[in-house]
């Protein structure tokens, strides 16, 4: 082994070292895993369900409960642009795609009707709303989740159309503010 061999060997191992050394820690565990989500939000993409494949909604029984206290009837979105997402403040790929979120939701509000459902207390995520500087309404469920909503995993996003087809299910971090998306929901409005 050459000696330019060994000290490219030997600086491998300690930043392999360090690196797992820094995913031990509780402190700096979090951090990385939302700037490796927050990589991979920009290489995952966000793409159409093919018309023969979507699925309608069933609107019946699903009630919301927002941070400002008002109760939402899932059946009152029917005929509008629906963008879902299941999120929470402790989950690092949510984190890491939250500011596209909040980007869309600043361009899309008036028009996109935008339910963003955790489980986590309303305190606990008009905490991280304000440390964050986001501004959107937050819900809770008080209701069970329609059939083809339920999800066991976050974050798990659905746009529906305004026929009330699941056009869009991802999960994981997304690029939620890329020109894609925003072509796409432009073009569910335009429907």
């Amino acid at each position: 082994m050459t000696e330019i061999s060994k000290r490219k060997s030997k600086i491998f191992n300690i930043i392999s070292v360090a690196i797992i050394v820094l995913l031990i820690i509780p402190q700096t565990r979090k951090v990385i895993q939302i700037g490796l989500h927050k990589g991979l939000s920009y290489i995952n993409q966000s793409s159409l369900i093919d018309k023969e494949d979507r699925v309608s909604v069933s609107y019946a029984n699903f009630q919301l409960k927002s941070d400002a206290n008002t109760t939402l009837n899932f059946e009152a979105t029917k005929g509008k642009v629906v963008f879902i997402n299941f999120w929470a403040t402790w989950c690092p790929p949510c984190i890491a795609e939250m500011p596209s979120l909040q980007a869309l939701y600043n361009d899309y509000k008036n028009d996109v009707e935008f339910l963003f459902i955790t489980s986590d207390d309303f305190e606990v995520a008009e905490k991280f709303k304000t440390e964050k500087e986001y501004n959107f309404a937050v819900y809770n469920t008080l209701s069970q989740v329609p059939t083809e909503l339920s999800t066991s995993t976050i974050p798990r996003t659905f746009i529906i159309n305004k026929r009330g087809e699941i056009v869009v299910d991802e999960s994981g971090a997304i690029d939620w503010n890329s020109e894609k998306v925003r072509s796409q929901l432009d073009q569910l409005l335009s429907e």
